[in-house]
């Protein structure tokens, strides 16, 4: 298992932030849960390993609590 990566990791980071929000532009407060949850479960996907999929949910649930 490998270890979830919290240091930033992006290769141009704030261009990949300004594609997300762009991405999100125009769209209803579902249509843009909808595509969270999409790219939650693509990225999933791609990164593959459930130990660290387990750890990136506990680090998300942890920031939501502070």
């Amino acid at each position: 298992m490998s270890d979830l990566i919290l240091t930033p990791n992006i290769d141009g980071a704030d261009d990949f932030y300004a594609e997300l929000l762009a991405t999100h532009e125009g769209l209803e407060t579902a249509e843009s849960n909808a595509l969270n949850a999409r790219l939650v479960l693509i990225l999933s996907n791609h990164i593959g390993d459930r130990g660290v999929l387990s750890q990136a949910l506990r680090a998300a649930r942890l920031q939501e609590e502070e």
